[in-house]
């Protein structure tokens, strides 16, 4: 094998990596676009978080806000409705995902469905677990809660379905509190 040969054998894969080096970068050109388009817009990442200032909610009382298109309520439960939810029997709950009594994360112990230790911050979606209907709050229904009177279900002051066709507890979106009076949702 001459010189010139072995020099011959470099240009010709020197031209065959720069092709396709080439080719991927101008691959990668014309599917970028492609793949960015379906990352969300800034007006969608800028909602996918709130702070609700909570300093006005007096005990016994809720706010309702607007979080991703649904309805979350806020509310600041007294020491009564915080007794009430802690008293219940998980096995009495129809929601069967959440009525495990043995399982120290379910969604049905009050514990873990409010924001303190306390039990005093419930924070809610307020959609229906039924057919996505609003349910009226401040005690309403059978069991001092939630209640959907379109179809009739009955939710306690833990955001718990008691009664009615809804198969599940209202929802508990991220949150937490940044400081005293500020909660975050998402």
């Amino acid at each position: 094998m001459s010189h010139a040969e072995d020099h011959e054998g470099t240009r010709r894969d020197f031209l065959y990596y720069a092709t396709a080096g080439a080719g991927a970068v101008t691959a990668g050109a014309a599917i970028w676009p492609l793949v960015n388009q379906m990352n969300p817009s800034a007006d969608v990442q800028a909602m996918s978080s709130i702070r609700v200032d909570v300093s006005g909610v007096e005990v016994g009382t809720q706010i309702s806000v607007k979080f991703l298109g649904k309805p979350v309520f806020i509310r600041r439960r007294t020491p009564e409705e915080i007794e009430e939810a802690r008293a219940v029997e998980l096995s009495d709950l129809p929601d069967p995902e959440a009525r495990n009594p043995n399982d120290p994360q379910s969604n049905a112990l009050d514990q873990n469905r409010t924001l303190d230790e306390a039990g005093e911050w419930l924070v809610m979606i307020g959609v229906c677990t039924h057919l996505g209907c609003v349910p009226l709050g401040d005690g309403a229904g059978d069991f001092h809660g939630w209640f959907c009177p379109c179809h009739g279900s009955h939710y306690d002051s833990a955001g718990r379905i008691r009664k009615g066709p809804a198969p599940e507890n209202l929802h508990i979106p991220i949150a937490e509190f940044v400081d005293e009076t500020t909660i975050k949702l998402g």
